[in-house]
């Protein structure tokens, strides 16, 4: 039942912006695979093969420590209360900060938050559907606001510190990148 497409169609387009999460994987050759899943206003498709999606600070940075060893990740979203469908969008992807050049018309995209990180921008190399028939039935009743308040209430100096203290490393012990950052 899986079909395979070279880039996001207007089909897929309409899906992407009616969920309200997605999931992102990502792996070095060795340890753990990391996924985890996306939530707020921070996805954007820029064109049918390309789109950005803005990490704000967390718990872990295991998505920074993968990419610097291997540009890989895969993309998910599958329908909680709409037709049943799964799509993945797998490419390469880069990782853009506040020092790089490009960081401010990106992040503009975005609703301003104190907690960004990092936008993360994805080639895509394939994209493929499938069923969704198991994926349960779920009702969205809004967003939460924990991380948000949460990272007001550091301000970017507390942020910072905790970027040091808690995101240098992936659980793996993989360089993060963070520390240009600080």
């Amino acid at each position: 039942m899986a079909k395979q497409f070279t880039t996001l169609n207007a089909d897929h387009r309409r899906f992407i912006a009616a969920q309200q999460m997605f999931f992102v994987g990502t792996a070095a050759a060795d340890g753990r695979v990391n996924v985890s899943p996306k939530g707020m206003d921070s996805l954007a498709v820029l064109a049918p093969d390309r789109l950005i999606w803005r990490n704000v600070t967390g718990s872990g940075n295991e998505t920074a420590g993968h990419l610097r060893l291997i540009p890989r990740m895969t993309l998910m979203w599958c329908a909680f209360s709409t037709r049943p469908l799964i799509l993945r969008a797998y490419g390469t992807a880069r990782a853009i900060t506040p020092a790089d050049s490009d960081w401010h018309g990106l992040n503009t995209r975005f609703a301003p938050h104190v907690g960004a990180r990092q936008i993360y921008q994805m080639t895509i190399g394939l994209v493929q559907t499938s069923c969704g028939y198991a994926v349960p039935l779920m009702d969205f009743t809004g967003e939460r606001d924990v991380l948000t308040t949460w990272s007001d209430a550091r301000g970017e100096p507390g942020i910072r510190a905790y970027w040091d203290a808690e995101n240098r490393a992936t659980i793996d012990g993989f360089p993060t990148g963070i520390e240009d950052q600080l």
